[in-house]
C-alpha cells in the first residue's frame, strides 16, 4: 500500500506541472471506492491550484472546489502530456491543457471525491481521525508519550493506527522501531518518555530518508513519471527474515501482528 512517502513523492511529481492548467475533460472507468460526488462537466473550465497532501490523502484545488485523491491498495497517478487511450485498469482521467493525470488501480480501492473544501464534507469527514504529520513541530516525544498512555496494544499497532501520527506505514514503522531499539511486541502504554523520544526521532529520520529515496517499490508503485522507489533495498529489517542484522548478526525475525509482516531484531529490539 503506497504509504506518506509514496504519497509525497507521487504529489511531488506532478504539482509542479499541473498548477495553473485548466481542466478540458473528466473521464471515469470503473467505480471506485465512492462515487466522485459531481457531474464531471461541472470541473470543465475550472482551473488548478497547488496540490497539497494530508496522511496518504491527496488535495487538488479544483476551481471552486477541489478533488481529494487516495491511491488505495496498489493505485499510482502518472501526469503526462499525451497520455493513451485508458487501459482497463485506469479509472480516472483529468484532462488539462497540459496534460492529463490518471488515476491507475487494479484493485479499485482509491477515490477521487469532489468537496467543496478541505475543511468541510465529505473531504472533512475522512481526515478527521488523522493524526500529527511527523514533520509537523508538535509532533515529538512528549505528544507520542501521551498519547500512547494507557493503550494496552503492541506499540507497532499502535503507529499503523494513524490516529496519533501518519505516515508510519508497515515498513517505516518496522524501521523506525529496530532504529529506537524497541520490540514491536511492547505494549504501547509501556513505552517510556525517553523511548518515545527516540521512537518520534526515527520516525522522523526513516521517513525522511525515505522521501529522499523515492520512496519504496514492493510491486508496482510508481511516481507521476513512472519511477520507482529504492528505501526497500536500504531496509534494516523489513523483508530480512532469516537475515543477519546489520548491527548485531543476531538473524532478523518475522512474526504477523493485525495480519501485517512484522520485522524486527530479537537483540537489539527489547521490551
Amino acid at each position: 500500500m503506497p504509504e506518506l512517502p509514496e504519497v509525497e513523492t507521487t504529489r511531488r511529481s506532478f504539482a509542479d506541472r499541473i498548477a495553473g492548467a485548466t481542466v478540458t475533460d473528466v473521464r471515469l472507468g470503473k467505480p471506485l471506492r465512492w462515487p466522485l460526488g459531481c457531474e464531471p462537466a461541472t470541473l470543465r473550465g475550472a482551473r488548478i491550484g497547488a496540490a497539497a497532501r494530508r496522511g496518504k490523502y491527496l488535495w487538488l484545488p479544483v476551481g471552486e472546489g477541489g478533488l481529494l485523491l487516495h491511491l488505495g491498495m496498489s493505485g499510482s497517478l502518472a501526469f503526462g502530456e499525451h497520455a493513451a487511450g485508458p487501459g482497463v485498469h485506469d479509472h480516472f482521467d483529468l484532462v488539462t491543457d497540459r496534460g492529463t493525470l490518471r488515476l491507475t488501480d487494479p484493485r479499485r480501492f482509491g477515490a477521487v471525491v469532489w468537496s467543496r473544501a478541505l475543511d468541510a464534507p465529505p473531504a472533512a469527514t475522512l481526515l478527521a481521525g488523522l493524526g500529527l504529520e511527523p514533520f509537523d513541530a508538535a509532533f515529538d516525544g512528549a505528544h507520542l508519550h501521551r498519547a500512547l498512555r494507557g493503550r494496552r496494544v503492541a506499540i507497532k499497532q499502535a503507529l499503523l493506527a494513524g490516529d496519533i501520527v501518519v505516515g508510519a506505514g508497515n515498513i517505516y514503522a518496522c524501521e523506525a522501531l529496530f532504529r529506537s531499539g524497541i520490540d514491536p511486541r511492547t505494549a504501547a502504554g509501556r513505552v517510556s518518555r525517553a523511548r518515545c523520544d527516540a521512537l518520534a526521532a526515527a520516525l522522523r529520520l526513516i521517513l525522511a530518508q525515505a522521501l529522499d529515496l523515492g520512496g519504496s517499490t514492493l510491486r508496482d508503485f510508481r511516481d507521476a513519471h513512472g519511477m520507482a522507489g529504492s528505501f526497500q533495498q536500504h531496509a534494516a529489517v523489513y523483508g530480512r527474515a532469516g537475515e543477519p542484522c546489520r548491527a548485531c548478526g543476531t538473524p532478523v525475525r518475522r512474526i504477523v501482528q493485525g495480519q501485517r509482516s512484522t520485522f524486527f531484531c530479537p537483540h537489539c529490539q527489547r521490551r
